[in-house]
């Protein structure tokens, strides 16, 4: 039994240390570059500067005739895309425009805790929109529409990779609104 209390004893003494000091909190540094724009020169009735950090616009459908397009701009890194829509304004279908896109940002009240509305006008240019900025697990963080109330209109909606957990993608997000504000922002109609 002496053999077994002295090995013990001599454990106990050692395996005491110093007390436990809690580690600190740690936080997910993510440093993005700094945006760097450039015109876009896409085959469409529009142009406008994008992060040169997305890739190359390869792909601009066409539809019903030219009255439509659709273009995608991809930001791997970031693991989101911009999906934009254009549409030819005609005499009749401006309000549905409007409605469509309203509808679209609505629909997203389910998962969003808050939606924030920007109004965006640019005279000079001819570009009146705005801008929704949706915060929570919704499945799009950002969506504008941009109009020149006669020929054109613009509507675009920011898009992630992944199931949607806005702690996760908030920094990627907040980078890529910008972006769209950059588009809306230089966004020039080609008549």
């Amino acid at each position: 039994m002496k053999k077994l209390i002295m090995p013990l004893a001599l454990l106990f003494v050692f395996s005491c240390g110093d007390d436990p000091v809690p580690k600190p909190s740690a936080y997910l540094r993510l440093d993005y570059p700094t945006p760097k724009y450039q015109r876009t020169s896409i085959d469409a009735p529009f142009t406008f500067e994008k992060n040169q950090e997305s890739n190359p616009i390869t792909e601009v459908k066409s539809k019903n005739g030219g009255t439509s397009f659709d273009v995608t701009i991809q930001y791997p890194k970031l693991k989101g895309t911009i999906y934009l829509t254009y549409k030819k304004v005609n005499d009749s279908n401006l309000i549905d425009l409007l409605r469509d896109a309203q509808t679209l940002t609505q629909k997203h009240t389910l998962k969003a805790d808050a939606i924030d509305g920007n109004l965006f006008e640019n005279n000079e240019k001819r570009v009146y929109g705005m801008f929704y900025e949706v915060g929570g697990n919704a499945a799009s963080q950002s969506q504008f529409y941009a109009t020149d109330s006669i020929n054109h209109f613009l509507s675009g909606s920011l898009y992630f990779y992944a199931k949607p957990n806005y702690d996760s993608i908030y920094p990627a997000a907040v980078y890529l609104k910008n972006d769209i504000r950059r588009i809306m922002e230089s966004l020039e109609w080609e008549d």
